[in-house]
């Protein structure tokens, strides 16, 4: 029985950051597993000691119970005996040989039949098809990103590991490739660990997401849980809370906690609280902000709040819009619906937040009685 990848490590570098990995795991059937966190967090380094690629100083990592590296027993497996696919964020590519060279490349030693096989059968698995004979430099980012995952899983690796493989192209291909790779790696059907610190490729590619940050791992979880409920301040920033602030509890009542952010209420769900939390701060994402010029008769959402508009901007195919109810808040929303409510600094409107979209995270401990 397949148990996967667990890895506890520690990569030291001189004169700089330390890199602490706490109990990561990717079970064979854990699908997409992203790490996910700012540039220079640590994210890279991981994959790259998991592919043996890097060595760590001390810990231990282990695939299906063999082991792959723990320096109390003297045992390192080198990288060409781990099974391993690689992506790098480049692709590396050999720009001297052809589409179907570089993705034989994995497979030498084979028999030159068993070869062309699984060429032909990776280019048509990718499209790639008619594009055999052509040099990376005659391809574009999407091809080129095919081709190394093609190289990548030629050899029918046990894990397949991914540094950034979108952030090299356009956003135009970027978002249709997402689909398409995630597509893929279903297919493959083996654990994968990709790295990105993209909110849109996380949550596009992943089936769990392990939160990395200043070379720590902050949270692992079910992608849409950790980037809906961060569990410490730290994340809630990783992940791009839009409004994140301090507040101060004055009510628990039928499941549902009272908080004061400056002099306004706001309704958020109790079960975030450790008994007799006070102070907490409030997280609430920009897209659960629903924006209204006039409050509804009828609706679902416990928090209408009167807000002032102080500033409309463009954001890629959407509107941020800040808004102010006593406290800064941010929203997001289409074009259409910034032109139909004709926002503009200075206009009045109600902002409606649902209770469950206003996380609470505890930034106290509660006060012994």
């Amino acid at each position: 029985m397949s148990t996967g990848l667990t890895a506890s490590f520690v990569r030291r570098f001189p004169n700089g950051p330390e890199i602490r990995v706490d109990s990561l795991r990717a079970a064979a059937d854990s699908g997409v597993t992203v790490l996910f966190g700012p540039s220079g967090a640590g994210k890279t380094t991981i994959l790259r000691c998991l592919a043996g690629l890097d060595w760590p100083g001390e810990g231990s990592i282990k695939f299906d119970g063999q082991t792959w590296f723990d320096p109390a027993r003297k045992k390192f497996l080198p990288a060409q005996s781990r099974q391993v696919g690689f992506v790098p964020q480049d692709y590396a590519l050999f720009p001297h040989l052809t589409v179907a060279a570089n993705i034989a490349y994995g497979l030498r030693g084979r028999p030159m039949a068993e070869r062309r096989a699984r060429v032909v059968e990776l280019t048509g698995w990718l499209g790639l098809g008619g594009l055999e004979h052509r040099r990376p430099g005659e391809l574009s980012g999407g091809q080129q990103q095919r081709v190394a995952l093609a190289r990548a899983v030629a050899r029918n690796p046990r894990l397949l590991l991914l540094d950034e493989p979108l952030s090299a192209l356009d956003a135009p291909t970027r978002q249709r490739l997402r689909d398409e790779l995630r597509r893929w790696l279903a297919e493959l059907a083996v654990p994968a660990l990709l790295v990105t610190h993209d909110r849109a490729d996380a949550l596009a590619l992943g089936d769990r997401v392990v939160v990395v940050n200043a070379g720590r791992i902050e949270q692992t979880g079910v992608v849409e849980e950790v980037f809906n409920r961060p569990a410490n301040l730290a994340v809630a920033h990783v992940v791009g809370a839009e409004t994140v602030l301090p507040a101060r509890v004055v009510g628990v009542a039928d499941g549902l906690a009272t908080v004061l952010v400056n002099e306004t209420r706001l309704t958020a769900l109790a079960g975030d609280l450790s008994d007799g939390a006070e102070a907490v701060h409030v997280c609430i994402r920009a897209e659960d902000v629903i924006l209204v010029r006039e409050a509804p008769s009828q609706t679902s959402a416990r928090n209408r709040l009167p807000a002032r508009v102080v500033s409309v901007q463009r954001e890629g195919p959407l509107m941020r819009v800040e808004l102010d109810c006593g406290f800064s808040l941010k929203a997001l929303l289409t074009p259409q619906a910034a032109a139909e409510m004709n926002l503009r600094p200075g206009a009045m409107v109600m902002a409606l937040i649902k209770a469950p979209q206003v996380h609470l995270i505890c930034r106290s401990k509660p006060s012994s009685a």
